[in-house]
């Protein structure tokens, strides 16, 4: 019967779920073009651009390159650059003198050339054709002859079809000064960036862009390695940075979940110093307007927490719109109210959907590959620290269907379950393992409320029901009965009836949510929940 399915069994009858939701399937491996190297006068012709800072001539060219050969029925193989070239067009999407400093129209186009050329490098090319574990490699610097400069550590094998040595760049934006030297590790990246969702919004519209394409590398990079090479997929190497095998799992964490908080700023600072600081106009009087210091909540006085960074109209040019590329769209602001009612702490909509892409990520790494990360268990402990105290109104844009469709199935209902029973009251039975079927949420989910008389916990137990439900019928199908039909009447009742005080525990984000707000929301839940019901009746 149906109803006696489970994920599990679904998993073993069913294609594997995908790794990012709708992207792509862990089964589907593309096909892309061979990669070779280029000719060495067309190398030392890119050089010479790159080190002249003739950026937009030197993509331009490559992009030319990278996309010529072969047909679309019988594509032959592409030329790629040495890893230096991709690492410096890394650099250049988010440095400072080119983006948020730029004092010109042409170094924001190199800007957006660069990130283009990276983009179509990926889509024809793939990440292990280009060797962007090369390019995209964090390490220490050193000083060797004079017309190399201050070169990478070469990294990979010695008849790696393209020569790491062979392509160093006599610039500091490719050497010293370039974000794979400045950069202590990738997650020290990741925490920074997403710090700048909130506390610095016009270094955001450009760090997105950057960990978008990063956050697509890693994903269509693990995807491509068999199960028992996974080990030398990107992603392992920036949790185990240096072959050590050892990783800090919370801070990794803790730099997803940055939130520009003094405590996140400093812990994942700045990658280049003054990074947020914008130029000066031409009268020589800089755009930065000082912040106000007093701070009085009564009087509605909050200092600089609330200023908007990205009013500010330092930037006398657009950024270039490329055709072939998504458009960078104007930045978001923040909300005036953003830090009292907890409405926008994790930076918006696409820092949250980034966040979501690695915690997925890494959730999948967990579940297949324990020994190399930390098992789903604690990863799960270590989500829930930061998941549980988040504003309703955050928590929501993560615990619900749409949101965790970035997650494989495999991943998000263990995770969902384990959010839940930190929540559920004492009272309801312990579920033991990951395994759902209609049984088990009629018995362990549906009937109960919160542990405590918080209308905000109670919602978020709805919140969570409602989740784990509707995965229910989306993979393995809800069979009407009577049973199902009590056990929901009688969680929602017994939600709304326990859902008696307003306010937070200590440690959680934003204002508290009002009663009236509260009961709201767990009727619109109530009735998600019962029109899932009612669809299985038809």
């Amino acid at each position: 019967m149906s109803s006696q399915r489970s994920f599990h069994t679904a998993a073993e009858t069913c294609s594997p779920p995908s790794l990012s939701g709708s992207r792509t399937p862990q089964a589907y491996r593309p096909q892309y073009r061979p990669a070779k190297s280029l000719p060495y006068e067309l190398k030392e012709h890119c050089k010479i651009y790159l080190e002249e800072a003739l950026y937009s001539q030197a993509f331009n060219l490559l992009s030319s390159l990278v996309t010529a050969g072969g047909t679309r029925l019988q594509p032959g193989p592409a030329f790629v650059p040495p890893p230096q070239h991709l690492a410096l067009a890394a650099t250049l999407i988010i440095h400072p003198s080119l983006t948020t400093r730029s004092n010109s129209p042409e170094k924001l186009q190199a800007a957006d050339l660069s990130l283009q050329f990276l983009r179509v490098l990926l889509k024809l090319v793939g990440p292990l054709n280009a060797h962007f574990n090369i390019a995209f490699t964090f390490t220490e610097t050193a000083t060797t002859s004079r017309r190399g400069g201050t070169l990478r550590k070469r990294v990979g094998n010695d008849d790696s079809p393209t020569n790491v040595d062979s392509g160093s760049i006599d610039c500091k934006l490719a050497t010293n000064d370039g974000l794979w030297a400045k950069a202590e590790d990738f997650w020290q990246v990741v925490g920074w960036a997403f710090n700048c969702s909130i506390a610095y919004k016009k270094r955001w519209e450009r760090w997105r862009v950057w960990l978008d394409f990063m956050i697509t590398v890693l994903e269509e990079d693990w995807v491509l390695w068999d199960d028992d090479k996974r080990e030398e997929s990107m992603i392992i190497k920036y949790l185990t940075p240096g072959n050590t095998m050892v990783t800090n799992e919370k801070r990794v964490v803790r730099a997803i979940f940055a939130d520009g908080s003094a405590r996140s700023l400093a812990e994942f600072k700045e990658v280049w110093k003054n990074e947020t600081k914008e130029r000066k106009p031409r009268d020589g009087r800089s755009t930065t307007r000082k912040a106000p210091t007093k701070i009085n909540i009564d009087e509605g006085e909050f200092g600089d927490y609330l200023l908007d960074s990205s009013s500010s109209d330092v930037d006398d040019f657009p950024l270039t719109q490329l055709a072939s590329s998504p458009p960078i769209s104007p930045p978001q602001t923040a909300p005036t109210n953003y830090l009292l009612n907890g409405s926008d702490p994790l930076g918006g909509s696409t820092s949250i959907s980034l966040r979501l892409r690695l915690l997925s990520l890494l959730s999948t790494i967990s579940h297949t590959l324990p020994s190399s990360f930390t098992s789903s268990h604690i990863l799960h402990d270590i989500y829930l620290t930061h998941i549980r105290p988040l504003h309703l109104s955050t928590f929501s844009l993560i615990v619900s269907p749409l949101p965790l469709l970035a997650f494989s199935v495999a991943t998000a209902s263990p995770l969902v379950q384990y959010i839940l029973r930190s929540l559920i009251s004492s009272s309801a039975p312990l579920k033991r393992g990951d395994n759902l079927t209609q049984k088990d949420m009629e018995k362990y989910y549906l009937p109960w409320p919160a542990n405590t008389m918080s209308v905000e916990d109670n919602v978020k137990v709805s919140l969570c029901v409602e989740t784990l439900f509707r995965l229910v019928d989306q993979e393995i199908g809800v069979v009407w009965s009577k049973g199902l039909v009590e056990a929901v009447e009688k969680g929602i009742e017994a939600r709304d009836g326990k859902a008696k005080k307003e306010g937070k525990k200590k440690g959680e984000v934003g204002q508290a949510l009002g009663l009236d707000e509260g009961k709201a929301r767990l009727k619109a839940s109530a009735a998600r929940i019962r029109g899932i019901v009612e669809m299985a009746k038809r």
